[in-house]
């Protein structure tokens, strides 16, 4: 599924391999139409009136996350190494889909994580093995097309506050949390910080109540995308189908 507005043979930025739902479905509609942008049709999208919530507010919570489109992270977004092309990236991707076989995501939940909103898979459920089975052939297959972070990256990156744990996965894979330290979530908001204890509250209920009705989503290919340029909104590129 080839996105016609964002060329495939234009070099991007930067790229990322996510979870998302096929664009059209139900699951896309719902995070596109909360996220208040559709990352494949590359449209702003209205967001959801919740009854206490200024929409300035929900529109600026969202922000973050709207920019990036609904998904949830597998690789995260990397340049491309020096003599990496665009279709070298590409097969690489299609061949770690085909290696991966389609599942069912475990019913997802709306949960704070640390400073901001995300949907994430019920715990102790057994597809959440194939989740992390999928972003650690994404994550290790992939890195060797990605450049090399800069010590500008690293120091951002840094300034979170690592582990020496999630500072070696840095290093190594040029994100820290991976592997181990990898945690599925589909994000919903940025810094909750952003709006009073109030406002937070009622966009956690909102939330709640609106993706209560989520139809299961399906985990049947690995979604490439693409920042045009740095600080670009992120573009679908193609969704590349899992299995053989």
């Amino acid at each position: 599924m080839n996105n016609p507005e964002a060329p495939t043979t234009t070099a991007h930025h930067r790229y990322a391999v996510y979870f998302a739902p096929n664009p059209g479905s139900l699951g896309w509609l719902a995070g596109s139409h909360w996220l208040g942008r559709c990352a494949a049709l590359l449209q702003p999208m209205q967001q959801l009136a919740i009854d206490g919530v200024a929409a300035d507010d929900l529109h600026r919570l969202t922000a973050a996350p709207r920019r990036y489109g609904w998904h949830a992270t597998l690789k995260a977004p990397f340049a491309l190494a020096p003599g990496i092309d665009w279709v070298t990236l590409h097969h690489a991707v299609q061949a770690v889909a085909h290696s991966l076989q389609p599942f069912v995501l475990p019913p997802l939940q709306v949960e704070r994580i640390d400073d901001f909103l995300a949907l994430v898979p019920a715990p102790s459920h057994a597809a959440n093995a194939q989740i992390h089975e999928a972003a650690a052939a994404c994550v290790t297959a992939l890195q060797p097309l990605a450049a090399p972070l800069s010590d500008a990256d690293l120091a951002r990156r840094r300034a979170a506050g690592l582990t020496p744990r999630q500072d070696t996965l840095l290093q190594r894979w040029g994100y820290p949390f991976v592997l181990e330290e990898f945690r599925f979530h589909l994000s919903i908001t940025g810094n909750l910080a952003q709006v009073d204890p109030q406002t937070q509250a009622l966009v956690l209920d909102a939330a709640q109540e609106f993706f209560s009705d989520l139809p299961t989503l399906k985990f049947n290919s690995l979604a490439l995308f693409a920042e045009p340029a740095p600080g670009a909104n992120f573009v679908l590129l193609d969704h590349l189908e899992m299995g053989a």
